[in-house]
């Protein structure tokens, strides 16, 4: 009888090692198979594709600055929101309430400082004005408007082709310039 007891001490010993084994062991290790699956599904979900998507921005000065995207992804660097944007409309309306209208196919938003650089196929219309461009960065920390890379500027004055327009939104000045000094702007006038 004696022996029969320890038998049985003995096998509710093993059985309660099994099921212990089971439920701390075993489980661990398909928890962290599930997590590395859920952290490379959150990874891979990490930038997101919206379509339609429209920013609409205030400052002090009363001026206002729209840009819409036929369709953007957002992607995080260093914890600021930046928009990859498509076939892209933008519209800046100074405090006097006149526009300037962007269009490209592509740009690049800046979600914390509202920086914007745009590519491809440029239109940029502002009042009776029209210039076509490679490339336009719209610096709202400087207040400044960088056009380059095959400008081509037609307005009242005549049609003008240069390297480089850069524009301060604050004073309204403009210059027009080349990247190789030796180069003039070159153009027919009204």
């Amino acid at each position: 009888m004696k022996k029969l007891f320890q038998l049985f001490l003995f096998l509710v010993l093993v059985l309660i090692s099994i099921i212990f084994y089971n439920f701390y062991f075993s489980k661990s290790d398909t928890s962290k198979i599930d997590k590395k699956k859920e952290n490379k599904t959150l990874i891979e979900n990490e930038n997101n594709l919206i379509k339609n998507l429209k920013y609409k921005v205030k400052f002090d000065n009363n001026s206002q600055y729209f840009i819409t995207a036929e369709l953007s992804e957002l992607v995080y660097v260093d914890n600021i929101e930046i928009v990859k944007m498509q076939l892209v409309t933008a519209r800046f309306i100074d405090e006097n309430n006149i526009p300037l209208i962007i269009k490209s196919k592509e740009a690049v938003y800046n979600n914390n400082s509202y920086d914007t650089k745009f590519s491809q196929d440029i239109t940029i219309k502002y009042m009776e004005n029209s210039i076509n461009s490679d490339n336009l960065y719209l610096n709202f920390t400087n207040n400044i408007v960088t056009i380059y890379n095959n400008v081509v500027y037609e307005g009242l004055q005549g049609l003008f082709k240069a390297d480089n327009v850069v524009i301060d939104l604050v004073t309204k000045d403009i210059e027009i310039f080349m990247n190789n000094s030796k180069n003039k702007v070159s153009g027919i006038s009204n």
